[in-house]
């Protein structure tokens, strides 16, 4: 289901997927099956979402992000991709950024460009992720640090 309010240009969207109202997807944008995308949000062209993700209303999605099977992305999450960025200059420092299968991240949290976050990982709401996160692990903060381990089973 792709809401008639949506612009989507890509024609690479899995089966099953729902993309609601208000929502802007580039052309090569890849998107799997069974993925929900929720209102206002952006995907730009060289971004790669698998299958089963939940990505919620506001987020813009920037090119250079991965996100794999399986993960969960609140509301108003903050992706980057350039850790220098300058205005109306030409030199692009694009960083690529990579969810792990499995991981969640908590509403209005912030990842820095480069970043890899892993398998099951989860990043607690409004969040400023600085540097990669492990598998299995709960982090929280500004810079987000490792809180616990979770529990996957």
């Amino acid at each position: 289901m792709i809401s008639s309010k949506s612009d989507v240009k890509s024609t690479t969207i899995g089966a099953n997927a729902r993309i609601w109202q208000y929502v802007v997807i580039l052309e090569n944008a890849k998107i799997g099956a069974d993925v929900n995308i929720c209102s206002h949000c952006f995907i730009e062209n060289d971004v790669v979402i698998g299958d089963r993700v939940t990505i919620k209303n506001g987020n813009q999605l920037w090119d250079g992000l991965v996100v794999e099977d399986d993960v969960f992305i609140g509301p108003n999450v903050t992706f980057t991709n350039d850790k220098f960025p300058r205005s109306k200059k030409n030199e692009h420092h694009m960083m690529k950024t990579l969810v792990k299968r499995g991981a969640s991240i908590g509403g209005g949290a912030v990842i820095l460009p480069g970043i890899v976050i892993g398998e099951n990982a989860m990043i607690g709401a409004g969040s400023v992720v600085t540097s990669n996160v492990k598998n299995n692990s709960l982090v929280f903060g500004n810079p987000a640090k490792h809180i616990r381990d979770v529990d996957c089973g």
